[in-house]
Order: C-alpha cells, then sequence, then structure tokens
C-alpha cells in the first residue's frame, strides 16, 4: 500500500517558462506538504533534470518557447529507460488535451488553475506511480527470488544425486509406460543388459534366468503405482551364481493427482546375501 507520507515524499518537477506559474504552482505543493519540489523554466534542461533525479511526477506546460511540451514529451520517451513517463501537462488550449494524452502524458489541468483539481489531480498521478514503481521492485524481488530457488534446486539436485551414487549402485527413473527413462551408475555394465534406444526398454543379452515369483511380486508394485523399499530380488546369471538385487522406489504424482513416474535407487547386495545365507 502507498502511504499518505510516500506521495508526499515523491520527487515532483515544475516545468513552465513562465516564472510566475512556477512560483504558483510551487506554493501550492508546499502549502499542501510535498516535500520534494523542483522547477525549471528552461524545457531543454528536463532530460537531463529526469535523467538525474528520476522524479515521481513532472508537471508539464505545453506552451513554451522554442521547445513545447510536446517536443519535451517525446524526447522524454526516448530517454526514459522503464517506459513509463510520468506527466502531468498544463495546458489553455482545449483542442491540446486529446493530443497531449496520445502523445504521453497520463493526464492534464486547464489554466487557469483550480487548485483543488490540480491538488487532486496531482494526489492521484502520484498514487499510480508509486504504486506502479513498487511493482517494479516486488517484481524485480520476484524474479531474484526465482534465480535464487532454482540455484538452490540445482543444488539439492547434485546433493542428492551424490547421495544417491554414495548410498546405492543406481539411480532410475521410468515413465507412465514402464520405459527407463533415465540411469545413473553402472548398472547396464553391471547386469549385462542394454537399453532398446526406441522403446527404452531393457532386454538381458546374456541368457540370465530371474526368479519369475519376485519379479512378479515387483512388477505389481509397479503396477499398482505403490512405493517399495529395500525390495530384494534375485536371478541366476549365465555362469551358474546367483545375484541378489535390492531396489527401492516411489510414485510420482502431479498436482491432480496423475502418475508422472517412478524413480528409486538399486543395488547389488549378494555378497551380503551370501555371507547371511552361510
Amino acid at each position: 500500500m502507498i502511504s499518505t507520507q510516500d506521495i508526499l515524499n515523491a520527487s515532483i518537477l515544475i516545468v513552465d517558462d513562465q516564472q510566475a506559474n512556477v512560483q504558483l504552482l510551487a506554493e501550492m505543493l508546499r502549502e499542501a506538504d510535498y516535500r520534494c519540489i523542483a522547477s525549471t523554466t528552461n524545457p531543454y534542461e528536463v532530460c537531463a533534470l529526469h535523467q538525474k533525479d528520476h522524479y515521481d511526477l513532472i508537471i508539464l506546460d505545453l506552451q513554451m518557447p522554442g521547445m513545447d511540451g510536446f517536443e519535451v514529451m517525446e524526447a522524454l520517451k526516448e530517454s526514459e529507460t522503464d517506459g513509463y513517463v510520468p506527466i502531468l501537462v498544463i495546458t489553455a488550449q482545449p483542442n491540446h488535451k486529446l493530443r497531449a494524452l496520445t502523445s504521453g502524458a497520463k493526464d492534464f489541468v486547464s489554466k487557469p488553475f483550480d487548485l483543488i483539481e490540480v491538488q487532486t489531480r496531482i494526489h492521484n498521478m502520484l498514487e499510480v506511480r508509486l504504486l506502479y514503481k513498487q511493482l517494479e521492485h516486488n517484481n524485480e524481488i520476484l524474479e531474484q527470488t526465482v534465480l535464487e530457488r532454482t540455484a538452490e534446486l540445482h543444488q539439492s539436485e547434485a546433493r542428492f544425486r551424490r547421495l544417491t551414487e554414495l548410498s546405492s549402485d543406481w539411480y532410475w527413473e521410468q515413465d507412465t509406460d514402464g520405459h527407463f527413462t533415465k540411469i545413473f551408475g553402472p548398472v547396464l555394465e553391471m547386469l549385462g543388459i542394454k537399453v532398446d534406444d526406441e522403446l527404452g526398454n531393457i532386454r538381458d543379452d546374456h541368457g540370465a534366468c530371474w526368479n519369475e515369483g519376485e519379479r512378479e511380486i515387483l512388477e505389481a508394485k509397479l503396477a499398482g503405482r505403490r512405493p517399495f523399499l529395500d525390495f530384494v530380488y534375485s536371478r541366476i546369471k549365465p555362469d551358474g551364481s546367483q545375484q541378489y538385487l535390492m531396489v527401492s522406489g516411489e510414485p510420482i504424482f502431479d498436482s491432480s493427482g496423475g502418475f508422472t513416474c517412478y524413480r528409486g535407487v538399486g543395488k547389488d547386495v549378494t555378497d551380503t546375501m551370501r555371507s547371511n545365507y552361510a
């Protein structure tokens, strides 16, 4: 929210070639408790002044010799970096109002001044301008927060992958059709299997014989989208030795509850199982 103090502390530039008009507007603003008031009677100075001080409001007279208010607005549009030029124009020509608005002015007041109207329009314009700046600031904070959270996520993923590598032999992911989409670790070499590049299916090229009962239990867990922890299954390798594998997996669902993938870890526990049965 924009407070009254925020509005009264906003920076204002008065531009009018008539010193009397400048003094009238400045006095009116001071009486209304505005604190940051600057002025110039030279329209050629406006762009440089605005680039230096970034005024929250420019009160601009249209009828000025040498460089009129329309030319000042064109110059400001070229120099303004954020695309928002906070200009309130002053004109004694009714037919200039529409042209001023299409040229970039945000509002206008007519000569001779109605002080209540001028104060109201100034207050309203400053409130909009400060809200615009606040929105820009919030967007910058949001963008920075997103960048920081993204960096944290990448770091977290890297730590997770490293921990996975240390605590297991491989990490795996399957899509909704059961095809392996990611495998990290030496699982392919360990099991002597290959991945079908077209379908993502794993196939055993060495004639190993899996324990069908254990495989059916594991496949039922996968088909039922159920999590499983440290499930052990085995196979007889071509050389006649028995190999034991332990896998854990969890199903991943989207915000609407739809299944998206499985992910998990696995390791060869043959030595452990042999020692248990020894």
